[in-house]
């Protein structure tokens, strides 16, 4: 087939030999099957930020660190300079929680680099060699949901104990292979302990996995993994061995809203002390 313009430089630099067909297109990227050499590979091309459909990137962005000033700066402005380094920003950061996933043994696919908005990484194949299934096109019985919940749960943990929240884990985000369920798309992983919407995100990737699984076996639309593993983690106790039991009881503690208050003033103090030396650094000679 044709090459598509985003990979014409990987194929004229000798990365990648031939474009054999698309793969599918979603919300964040299209992704093509390509061959590198004697292995077939997957060449996922990022879609350009006016044309994406995935509209909460802010909240996302929240907690990752730039270390250039210069580029903080920018990107703080939104200048073109700085969109353009929101996108590498983007971009790099998928491939940095691949790394980060598969050094905590979770079960990612594995990445190649990514070149100018095109991660090259490895395909995940079937028992025949085909393409592996989403999840979402994947029939089990109650046995195999329960075993293959199981290994989310465990790979969650995993990536929480690695600082990580994948951020937008659903069915069509998880591919299965003879060994069981493979986590993918990650751009928008957040830092556990640095983004404050670290929790939410957690709950609602478990309450995804766990309503998806419980079609198949409904026992488990009863547990609530996601409040016991974020216990577990804000009270420091989190491992990747920990036993989980899927049950939690809710504290009876009147929450402290003078305190929580508080809090809220002193960050919306500090953030706009930031924002003033940021200014005063802009205008200085």
């Amino acid at each position: 087939m044709k090459i598509p313009k985003r990979i014409q430089p990987l194929y004229e630099d000798g990365l990648v030999d031939e474009v054999l067909r698309p793969l599918m297109s979603g919300k964040e990227a299209s992704v093509y099957l390509v061959r590198c050499g004697d292995e077939t590979r997957c060449a996922k091309v990022y879609k350009e930020a006016s044309q994406r459909s995935f509209h909460q990137a802010v909240q996302y962005r929240e907690g990752r660190k730039v270390r250039n000033s210069r580029r903080a700066r920018a990107m703080e402005k939104g200048s073109r300079f700085g969109r353009k380094q929101q996108e590498d920003a983007w971009h790099n950061a998928e491939v940095d929680a691949l790394y980060r996933c598969a050094e905590a043994g979770v079960r990612v696919p594995q990445p190649y680099g990514c070149f100018d908005g095109v991660l090259l990484m490895e395909l995940i194949t079937d028992g025949e060699g085909g393409v592996a299934p989403r999840l979402n096109d994947v029939s089990m019985s109650a046995e195999q949901a329960l075993e293959d919940h199981a290994c989310i749960v465990r790979d969650v943990v995993r990536m929480l104990c690695a600082g990580l929240v994948h951020g937008d884990l659903s069915e069509f985000n998880v591919l299965v292979d003879p060994d069981g369920p493979v986590i993918i798309d990650l751009p928008q992983a957040v830092d556990a302990a640095a983004n404050n919407h670290a929790q939410w995100m957690l709950e609602r990737d478990l309450n995804n996995m766990r309503d998806y699984y419980g079609q198949y076996a409904p026992e488990l639309l009863e547990t609530q993994y996601a409040k016991e593993i974020w216990a577990l983690y804000e009270a420091g106790e989190l491992t990747p061995d920990s036993e989980l039991s899927g049950r939690f009881k809710e504290s009876q503690k009147a929450a402290d809203v003078d305190a929580v208050l508080l809090e809220i003033k002193a960050a919306f103090a500090a953030e706009q002390a930031r924002l003033q030396r940021l200014r005063e650094a802009d205008e200085a000679p």
